[in-house]
């Protein structure tokens, strides 16, 4: 069910960033710069004008150390990495620790952990794209979502938030009842939507369900947001076994703060740093209806 590669080269030339995990700051940040404690920090410009996932050498180009494990409910792998002041133009030296597990109950857990010695902007996710039909089957026209979701971020056309959020009702973003993928916007959707509910606990998130399959995803998230996103810009890549990834053949379903938060002050606080460490976690639970 997961969109990826059979190979390691597939990886290295990942351009729709399929399975990576992404950080600093996932998602947008508008103009490529944002101001902390009086001081303008400059990042890479690589989406017309803003930064789209920490820019050129972000956290899906390193190498990780990783450690495997097993627990009794379970198999785990844990990922590190240390990013230094000033990488990516984002300030304070960052230590960060992201595990990833699959349980005997069918979930797949999430959890983000990351300390920095200065204030800076933290914002990590997983970009890994669904087919519940299996990947490589063919579009999601047959997915149905429900979000639990009150409201959406505006943005603007080249995806940067203006700052307000927009009730769902009445509108092609309502999926509080569940509905096909595309249903009320033919050309899919690349928005983050509020969960509701309080950040830091979790909570659910969205339920998927495929009718070819029966098969359902349940999320649940700590974080503020997820982003919906139904691979309007996958280019026809190859992926496993020669699958060919091509405009919505898979969905995302990325929990995350919201985008360009670091320049939105009224959205949820992405800054840490001393005394406040980063700690999320989400949850991917799977079954058969």
């Amino acid at each position: 069910m997961l969109l990826g590669f059979s190979g390691l080269d597939g990886y290295l030339h990942n351009g729709p960033f399929l399975g990576v995990t992404v950080g600093r700051f996932a998602n947008r940040i508008g103009g490529s710069s944002f101001s902390l404690d009086g001081k303008t920090c400059r990042l890479d410009n690589n989406d017309n004008g803003n930064t789209l996932h920490s820019g050129y050498r972000a956290f899906d180009k390193r190498l990780w150390k990783s450690e495997a494990y097993e627990k009794s409910d379970g198999v785990f792998v844990r990922f590190k990495l240390d990013s230094p002041d000033g990488d990516g133009g984002f300030p304070g030296n960052l230590k960060i620790a992201v595990t990833y597990g699959l349980t005997k109950s069918n979930e797949l857990i999430a959890r983000y952990e990351a300390k920095a010695d200065a204030p800076t902007p933290i914002n990590l996710t997983n970009h890994a794209y669904f087919n519940l039909a299996g990947e490589g089957t063919g579009l999601i026209n047959t997915h149905e979502l429900c979000l639990y979701s009150s409201s959406y971020v505006e943005i603007d056309d080249k995806l940067i938030p203006s700052g307000r959020l927009i009730p769902v009702r009445d509108s092609p973003f309502d999926f509080r009842n569940r509905k096909p993928f595309l249903r009320d916007r033919e050309e899919g959707y690349d928005h983050c939507f509020t969960i509701d509910g309080d950040p830091g606990k979790l909570r659910p998130c969205a339920e998927v369900f495929e009718s070819g399959s029966g098969r359902t995803m349940k999320v649940f998230t700590t974080q503020p947001g997820v982003q919906f996103y139904t691979g309007n810009m996958l280019p026809g890549i190859s992926g496993k076994s020669g699958a060919v990834y091509a405009k919505h053949t898979g969905f995302c379903l990325e929990t995350q703060h919201f985008p360009d938060s670091p320049n939105q002050p009224d959205f949820p606080p992405c800054i840490y740093g001393p005394g406040r460490n980063y700690r999320e976690k989400s949850v991917f639970a799977f079954d058969v209806s």
